[in-house]
Formats: structure tokens, sequence, C-alpha cells
């Protein structure tokens, strides 16, 4: 039997990540598909289906809030601020996608972002963690599906 479970095994190479380990094109790819997330983004601001979820999380607030994006001046806790700039993404249906069928930035970027701005002031993140965070995300998203039973079954479902 291995002494490790493939899920500490997992965890233990995503730990093991830094900044340092990410290539120039591997920066550059993260670059475009961040710009073209927000971009999806802030277009998603206009839709109906964003203010109703930006209506209903105004009732909740903390002592850490993050920007709702094309809104400086509206703030939510970092989870809604992340779900209310995740449904924003989505909402166009323009966002990134690979195969089998899931959209790798819409989920991860509102999270890494939210999370970043969460930060006390003396603890801020680089934009390399940040893109570290990001890649990160994507991978364990893609890692995930590639394991689903479920994902493998999309194409044949659809």
């Amino acid at each position: 039997f291995p002494s490790q479970t493939v899920t500490g095994n997992f965890a233990k190479v995503i730990h093991g990540l830094n900044a340092n380990q990410l290539t120039d094109q591997v920066i550059q790819r993260s670059k475009r598909m961040i710009l073209d997330t927000l971009g999806v983004g802030l277009l998603g601001t206009s839709t109906e289906v964003w203010h109703k979820v930006t209506q209903y999380s105004k009732i909740y607030s903390s002592d850490l809030s993050s920007t709702i994006w094309g809104h400086l001046d509206f703030r939510l806790p970092p989870l809604y601020a992340a779900f209310v700039n995740g449904v924003a993404v989505h909402s166009m249906d323009f966002d990134d996608t690979w195969h089998p069928a899931t959209h790798p930035s819409g989920a991860v970027l509102p999270a890494v972002i939210a999370l970043s701005e969460a930060f006390p002031q003396k603890k801020k993140i680089s934009g390399l963690d940040l893109l570290l965070a990001f890649n990160v995300g994507i991978e364990v998203q893609g890692r995930l599906l590639h394991f689903s039973r479920e994902a493998r079954n999309i194409p044949k479902r659809y």
C-alpha cells in the first residue's frame, strides 16, 4: 500500500509550488486568460442575473471586503464578492472553456482576486503570487475534472 493517499500526494505537490516555477509562457498565457476573464466579467455586470445575485448578496457584510468588478464603491465579503464576480464572468457564457466542459478562469479568478483583496495591508501578495494562485486553481480544477467519472461522460450526454 502506498504510504500516502492520492489526495495527500496531490496536496503536497500543490503546497510545494512557488512563483519561481512559472515559466514565461505560463505567465503570458495566464495574463491573457486573466485579461479576457476580467473583460467578460465587466460585460457580465450588465446582465439581469448579475443584478439579481448582487441584490441578494447585499444583505451580507463582514469586516473583510472585496471589490465588485466595475463598481469600486461596492464591496462584499470575499465569499460573496467571488460569487457575484463569478456570475458576471459566466453570465454571458463567453468565458474560456476546455474539454471536458468546464470554464476554468470564471471559477478561479474571482475567488483568487477576492481573497487577495482581503489580506491585511502588510501581507499583500505580489502579482507573481496571484499568478501562481490562479495557475494552481486552474491545475486543481483540471485534475479534479480529469479524475471525475461524471466529467468523462459529459460529451456523451450532450
